[in-house]
């Protein structure tokens, strides 16, 4: 009886044994493959550490060539200079040959000197100018705009609203004449915190577009009414044209602005009327000389602009 136990472990210990061996022989060969792939990439990675330290060998001692045949024109031009002076009579440096050739490259090889010792400037010029001719292309090759209205409040789901964009189109006309019509709206974010309106930069967008005669149309609330207010006397500089005047009889037009709450306003940008704020108005630039552009080229711009402010008065009054 024990004899017939013994035998089946031993046939099990050794079975186990082969499984053990086959599993091994699976993670010496994993790790022969390892090694060797690990051995390639630091052979190349020493290959590499040796030719650059053989190129600045190389590039070191034509330098010091180099630096030693200029000492030396040096020396015999100051001998010379001696000598036509009446110095010296004579001097053994002007008749010594050089000990050492000025190393003359072949044009590759002064190639391959410049690439490698200005190749973080060649980099950063190539890095950079790529950034320079994206930009460049993508300026010119954006569309330019027929109209540009600017809205200036604190009221994203309106500057942002780009059904805004589509209200606008549908009174444009292809002014540009590259066969589309294109309205655009610069929606800056002026609010009653200084805090906010330095971090959104509001400032330099402000001057950016109220200084040039890009855009004449404006979209503003209370906000952009006290910008240009004043504290003292709580009269309103004048910016923009009396609405009054443009539009005399107009129900919806009060202290010189055309107020868009109680319109279809809402209803055409897809937005319910008691979201829009009672402070929103659009009204329309006075054309004069501004830092970026003169009188006439901002009247250029209210003369193509105007009959669209007319279209939406007359469709936001019916």
């Amino acid at each position: 009886m024990k004899e017939k136990d013994k035998a089946p472990k031993s046939e099990t210990v050794s079975a186990k044994g082969n499984e053990v061996s086959d599993d091994e022989k699976l993670d010496i060969k994993k790790s022969v493959f390892e090694v060797n792939r690990e051995l390639q990439a630091q052979r190349q990675k020493e290959q590499e550490e040796l030719e650059r330290k053989a190129e600045e060998k190389r590039i070191a001692r034509e330098k010091a060539r180099q630096e030693a045949y200029d000492k030396k024109i040096l020396e015999e031009r100051r001998e010379l200079i001696k000598l036509k002076q009446g110095i010296i009579e004579d001097t053994e440096a002007i008749h010594e040959e050089a000990d050492e050739a000025v190393v003359k490259r072949t044009p590759w090889q002064k190639f391959r000197s410049f690439i490698y010792l200005n190749k973080w400037w060649l980099i950063l010029v190539l890095i950079f100018g790529s950034i320079a001719g994206f930009l460049i292309y993508n300026f010119v090759t954006k569309p330019k705009p027929d109209i540009v209205v600017l809205v200036i409040c604190d009221d994203l789901d309106i500057g942002d609203n780009p059904k805004l964009e589509e209200y606008i189109e549908s009174f444009s006309e292809d002014f540009n004449g590259n066969g589309k019509v294109l309205a655009s709206v610069y929606y800056i974010q002026l609010s009653d915190n200084d805090y906010r309106n330095y971090a959104n930069g509001t400032d330099n967008k402000l001057t950016t577009q109220l200084q040039s005669a890009d855009g004449v149309i404006v979209i503003g609330g209370k906000s952009l009414t006290d910008l240009f207010t004043d504290e003292k006397t709580g009269q309103m500089d004048e910016v923009f044209m009396d609405m009054n005047e443009l539009f005399p009889g107009n129900s919806h037009i009060k202290s010189g602005r055309f107020y868009l709450k109680g319109t279809k306003f809402g209803e055409r940008i897809g937005m319910d009327d008691s979201e829009i704020p009672y402070d929103m108005y659009i009204t329309i630039r006075k054309p004069v000389d501004l830092l970026y552009a003169d009188e006439d080229e901002m009247q250029e711009t209210y003369d193509k602009d105007f009959p669209v402010l007319e279209k939406i008065i007359a469709d936001l009054s019916e």
